[in-house]
């Protein structure tokens, strides 16, 4: 594994934006500074930050809001945002390709020699099969994630707990930033 451990940070956009609402009642968080914290002192090779834009039919303003913000975080320094898009289904829309990106990025880089640890920002149980393909080849898979994901848990090398007092002083102020 070389000198320095290699990471990759893979955030799944709408679920850690949901979660944090959930758990901490907002969202406007420094993703440089919280990326950061996730690292430590091991060497960052990028972190990915996942999400679907808002379909053409979206409120103008919240569209606006969105991409800008997508803009913000692709002007972070070793950061790259990946969309999915967003499909009708019923009344309502849904997310789509966004956790298979995730995952199909995960293991090809794993299998590439890009990283030596994944660090994946998610509750979704569904990426339990890929985290087990990551940590076939030998890479070391680490989960930040809230209680709630109970799966990721049980197959993540290291659990990181997000919780209220993780992101004290990664709160964005109102008037700046994201």
């Amino acid at each position: 594994m070389g000198d320095v451990e290699r990471v990759c940070i893979y955030i799944d956009g709408s679920n850690f934006y949901h979660s944090l609402k959930d758990e901490c009642g907002r969202a406007r968080l420094d993703l440089s500074a919280f990326s950061k914290r996730l690292l430590g002192s091991r060497h960052l090779v990028r972190t990915y930050y996942y999400n679907a834009a808002l379909c053409e039919n979206a409120d103008k303003d919240e569209k606006r809001k969105q991409q800008r913000f997508f803009e913000t975080v692709r002007r972070l320094p070793y950061f790259d945002v990946r969309l999915g898009r967003m499909e009708p289904r019923g009344g309502t829309f849904v997310e789509k390709g966004v956790d298979v990106a995730i995952a199909v990025d995960m293991i090809t880089m794993a299998f590439r020699g890009i990283y030596d640890t994944a660090i994946l920002v998610s509750c979704d149980g569904d990426y339990v099969k890929a985290i087990d393909a990551i940590r076939d080849t030998g890479k070391h898979v680490e989960v930040a994630c809230f209680r709630k994901a109970y799966h990721l848990k049980q197959v993540a090398d290291k659990v990181i707990n997000l919780n209220k007092r993780f992101f004290d002083d990664l709160w964005l102020n109102m008037k700046t930033g994201l």
